[in-house]
């Protein structure tokens, strides 16, 4: 028998809900293939996703929900298509934005922004500045992003902020390092959801995925929907979060 999958009120009753949710999105290209179609309506197939996830962690009160949007790897992809997902971006950026307000939902980017095209970047200012009186979840959009890159940039910042001014081997700990992270002031996700069903991270938040609780699924993003997210959010409330510690 298929399980049954709890209402909003019955999860934010039983409490222990995550904070964070961040969500690899993998499977667009899978999905188009098997439908024998072109990989781009596998990313465009993708967006009703994207509104699900929004939806359902906004309704639950979830704090931050981060997407795994575009990888600095993914710019290795076909020119075309690359092409194609930047003007695809954008044009949701826009169409989005009413909804995202009507929902309290602000909007945040992180990344190596400089690389994106200037009109992506345009418009991810302009929707920020449409949602700036927004007060309740936080989107966070992953764009040429990766793990190792945010590191490195950290370390990078560290070192030129730190330049003329003796910095100590001691003075270098957990809180100073997260302080220069894209994620800065941000919780650690608590639940990592990632679709497709591969058993992998892929270069997404390497430090901040240390005690975070995974949940793979072998259904396609673009099949993924608010049912899935509620399924996964019940799995993380029964599992006991020990960070290393023994009861």
């Amino acid at each position: 028998m298929p399980t049954r999958i709890p209402t909003p009120e019955e999860l934010k009753s039983r409490g222990n809900l995550p904070r964070h949710v961040a969500i690899i999105m993998d499977g667009n290209g899978r999905w188009a293939k098997a439908r024998g179609v072109p990989r781009l309506l596998g990313h465009r197939a993708g967006r009703e996703a994207v509104r699900e996830a929004v939806r359902g962690c906004a309704a639950l009160g979830v704090e931050v929900l981060t997407l795994y949007t575009f990888s600095t790897e993914n710019w290795s992809r076909p020119v075309r298509e690359v092409s194609a997902l930047m003007s695809m971006l954008r044009e949701s950026l826009r169409a989005e934005r009413e909804e995202l307000k009507a929902n309290n939902v602000r909007l945040q980017v992180i990344g190596r922004l400089e690389d994106l095209p200037v009109p992506v970047r345009r418009a991810i200012g302009e929707a920020q500045d449409f949602l700036a009186p927004c007060t309740g979840m936080l989107l966070n959009l992953a764009l040429s992003y990766s793990g190792r890159a945010e590191l490195v940039d950290a370390i990078r910042r560290i070192v030129d902020e730190r330049a003329g001014r003796r910095l100590a081997p001691g003075d270098v700990d957990d809180e100073l390092v997260a302080s220069y992270l894209y994620t800065a002031g941000l919780p650690d996700p608590d639940l990592l959801i990632r679709t497709s069903g591969e058993m992998r991270i892929s270069n997404f938040m390497l430090w901040q995925l240390a005690y975070t609780e995974l949940w793979i699924t072998d259904t396609l993003w673009p099949d993924f929907r608010r049912r899935h997210l509620y399924q996964a959010i019940a799995e993380y409330q029964g599992r006991e979060r020990r960070f290393g510690r023994v009861d």
